[in-house]
Parts: structure tokens; C-alpha cells; sequence
């Protein structure tokens, strides 16, 4: 199959056909999408806690997700699938997870150059006014560049 005749990229049909590798141990699920951003969710679980006495979950379960929401982000706004590689991820937390709760990541792509792609994001749980962490990036393509349809 050419680019052409592919079908558009859908991040809910990406992630029902499952998240492998570190996703899939988070049990990192699709909650919504729009034409440039994906929501994940991200459901708590004892053995993702970084310090037991608080219950809170480690930072790195979410770091994760977002790179993941972002990543979809960029997928979904281009249209297609096209390899890229994580060039840089910041990560800004406000405040911690409230223990017990699910934290839902929103991933936005926000401009497509011939290379690179310029992504930003929220994290929550519960309450988008209320987000416990905060992401910019960029990703780097892999391949040669496509035509965009």
C-alpha cells in the first residue's frame, strides 16, 4: 500500500489493536481524539506508586503516556503513520497525582515541518482545570519525507 491508499490514521483503532512494550505494562487505554490531539488514560495501580507511605503515582507512568499522547498527536494530525523518534520531551509537574484517581494525559500536535513536528500537552486527573503536569517537545522523523494529502 501506497500513502495514497492507506486509510486515515485513527489513534482508537491504533490502541485497540494493543499497546505493546512499556504502554502496554502501564495499561495505558484511549479516552478521546480530535484532528491534532489524543487523550489517553492512565488508571491507577499500587505497583506504579513511587513512595508507598503517599500512594501517589511515580512520575515516569505519566512521563510515558505523554510522550505516547503526543506522539498519536502527531500521527493523527499528519494523517498517516510515519516513524519519528522522541527529540525532546519537557515535563513541568504541578502537583502530584491524587492517589487512586486515573490520570489522563491530552496530547496536541500543534505544527508539522518537513522533519520535525511541535508538540504540547496536560496531564490530570479528573479536572483539566486542574493539571498536574505540563509537556512540550518536539519529534524528529525517521524516514524521508511524505507527501501530505
Amino acid at each position: 500500500m501506497t500513502p495514497e491508499t492507506l486509510p486515515p490514521f485513527d489513534p482508537q483503532r491504533f490502541i485497540r489493536h494493543g499497546v505493546g512494550g512499556h504502554g502496554g505494562l502501564l495499561k495505558l487505554s484511549y479516552h478521546a481524539h480530535g484532528p491534532d490531539w489524543v487523550e489517553l488514560q492512565l488508571p491507577y495501580q499500587a505497583a506504579l506508586v513511587g513512595d508507598p507511605g503517599s500512594g501517589v503515582l511515580a512520575s515516569g507512568p505519566i512521563l510515558t503516556m505523554m510522550d505516547m499522547a503526543t506522539s498519536l498527536a502527531v500521527w493523527t494530525r499528519f494523517g498517516q503513520f510515519r516513524p519519528h523518534a522522541t527529540l525532546d520531551l519537557r515535563i513541568d509537574y504541578l502537583r502530584p497525582a491524587t492517589p487512586g484517581k486515573t490520570v489522563f494525559g491530552r496530547g496536541e500536535c500543534y505544527r508539522i515541518t518537513r522533519s520535525i513536528s511541535f508538540v504540547r500537552g496536560q496531564a490530570h486527573d479528573g479536572d483539566p482545570a486542574d493539571p498536574l503536569a505540563h509537556v512540550a517537545g518536539t519529534f524528529m522523523f525517521t524516514d524521508a519525507p511524505a507527501e501530505r494529502a
